[in-house]
């Protein structure tokens, strides 16, 4: 009687590491903001109003007249989901929950929501920015229940 041939393991291939933003003319005030731990939008003065994601011009009322402002940080979650197959560099934290966030500034902004877990998050509850720091240049933001 021969003996079966072991099982090779299966060849796992190694995670990608998080694509990491790189800051452009139009948004490195962001950006800057975000490695001071300071969420900044671009506002709109004639419709009073802040926009994400950074653009040249208001999707508002289409001109160039935006301001760059620090916001509260602060908000609800409007919606979310939870993500059980990972994104690129996010092998190994599943399942994990990203959020539709609308800022206490009447914004909305699509982000990580961390420190809880998956089956607490509910529409509604009141979170904070937060800062991941990726290199020495770069702090990505997600958001966390405003305890």
């Amino acid at each position: 009687m021969s003996t079966p041939a072991p099982k090779q393991a299966a060849n796992k291939p190694t995670p990608k590491p998080r694509p990491i933003p790189k800051p452009t003319a139009g948004t490195k005030f962001f950006w800057d903001a975000a490695k001071r731990g300071k969420l900044a939008l671009q506002y709109d003065p004639d419709s009073k109003s802040y926009q994400f994601w950074p653009r040249t011009i208001s999707v508002k009322t289409g001109k160039r007249n935006l301001e760059w402002r620090e916001t509260s940080g602060k908000g609800h979650v409007y919606s979310f989901t939870v993500t059980h197959v990972p994104a690129t560099g996010f092998d190994g934290k599943t399942p994990y929950t990203i959020g539709l966030i609308e800022l206490d500034e009447k914004v909305r902004m699509i982000a990580n929501l961390v420190n809880i877990k998956p089956e607490d998050v509910k529409v509604g509850l009141r979170v904070r920015v937060c800062f991941e720091k990726m290199n020495d240049d770069i702090s990505y933001f997600a958001f966390e229940p405003d305890k």
